[in-house]
């Protein structure tokens, strides 16, 4: 039993229960809708961006050390600056989850949002790099709707889930949980799968296919809130 002071888990509502994130079918479900936006938003950052992503920060992060070695000194500073906003962006949705609203998984979908709304507006006005801004903070916000003690589930990156994928289908080999690894593989392609549905939006739509992504977020967060209001 958890001390008096310890912080409440994430879970989402009608799930009070669960003790781990991907232990149950609404909990796959959002976290898999999650992993689409990260991955549809991804391409499209990827392809507007030349090669740098909006998510995956290891990327960039590699990118960033080969443009040192390079000496290209200008696209290793790009990089930093996205990494940067998305430390930024998760900071922000860790503060919304440790202020412990009953309504916080709600909230951090909201604010999501209303930072890709920001982004398409900004595109629209011509203010490119303040989209881009806004795009990376949303993706950074994105990975605490799920966060636990400090530690929790990523959306917008899921080398972690294929190396989980590995580990329980090897456990599934020894006598395990048979089906234990789906989840994770389930969460991999629906990146995969918004990829390419962001990269083909954005052939016809540019930047301004982001409205999409925030209209999805403010769906999810309208979902999530009309649960937690039936739960009350």
């Amino acid at each position: 039993m958890p001390g008096a002071r310890d912080p409440l888990p994430l879970r989402l509502p009608g799930r009070q229960d669960a003790p781990r994130m991907l232990d149950s079918r609404p909990n796959i479900l959002l976290a898999c809708a999650l992993s689409a936006v990260a991955g549809y938003v991804d391409g499209i950052g990827f392809l507007h961006l030349g090669g740098l992503f909006v998510s995956f920060m290891s990327g960039n992060s590699t990118r960033m050390g080969v443009s040192l070695a390079d000496g290209q000194w200008l696209s290793a500073l790009e990089a930093l600056g996205l990494i940067v906003l998305f430390v930024a962006g998760a900071a922000v949705g860790s503060l919304i989850v440790l202020g412990r609203s009953a309504h916080r998984q709600a909230l951090l979908l909201l604010t999501e949002a209303l930072l890709l709304v920001a982004a398409a507006l900004a595109h629209h006005l011509g203010q490119q790099p303040l989209a881009v801004a806004a795009i990376v903070l949303a993706m950074g916000l994105e990975n605490a709707v799920f966060q636990i003690d400090g530690g929790g589930l990523g959306l917008t990156y899921v080398t972690g889930a294929l190396v989980k994928v590995g580990q329980l289908l090897a456990a599934a080999m020894t006598g395990g949980p048979r089906w234990g690894w789906l989840p994770n593989l389930l969460l991999w392609a629906a990146l995969v799968a918004g990829a390419v549905a962001g990269a083909l939006a954005y052939s016809r739509f540019n930047l301004g296919a982001i409205w999409i992504a925030a209209l999805v977020a403010l769906a999810l967060a309208a979902m999530i809130a009309a649960g937690a209001k039936r739960m009350d």
